[in-house]
């Protein structure tokens, strides 16, 4: 399944020490309403992963000093941009995983919100189940855990 992406062309924003781009106004129509949203693609051709936070009535995207000077981009400097949510995404779990967690809305909402380290690490120790009842346990507790707002099990 593709991810829904989003390409455009922007500028940095400098304000103070800090830089950060606009994300366009269909962010929320491709992704939902979410506070902030871990992505991953690419910043004027060269690879990024960043969490995109609300600013007023905006979704920005900080870029970091360090990126910024390994990568020669300046501000007020247009740069073509592609990005998408970090998996793993609920859409691609495996069935049983899925159909879980979406049973359960809380769970499903703290689930996309989590770092993408925290997801994997819940999928990691459910995928290390050797038989099928330690895995519907393992999915149980995940889906307890997530519903509980534990960002670990």
């Amino acid at each position: 399944m593709p991810k829904p992406t989003i390409w455009f062309t922007t500028s940095l924003v400098k304000h103070g020490s800090r830089c950060w781009i606009v994300l366009p106004d269909e962010t929320t129509q491709l992704w939902g309403e979410r506070s902030h949203y871990y992505l991953a693609g690419e910043l004027a051709g060269r690879p990024f992963r960043g969490r995109a936070e609300r600013k007023h009535h905006q979704i920005i995207l900080p870029v970091g000093a360090a990126w910024l000077r390994d990568n020669g981009v300046q501000p007020a400097q247009e740069f073509p941009c592609e990005l998408y949510l970090e998996s793993p995404l609920v859409e691609e779990l495996a069935d049983d995983i899925r159909t879980a967690i979406q049973a359960d809305l809380q769970a499903q909402r703290f689930f996309e919100d989590l770092a993408p380290f925290y997801r994997k690490s819940y999928l990691r120790w459910i995928e290390s189940a050797r038989t099928p009842a330690t895995r519907a346990r393992r999915i149980a507790e995940t889906v307890q855990s997530l519903r509980e707002g534990r960002m670990q099990r």
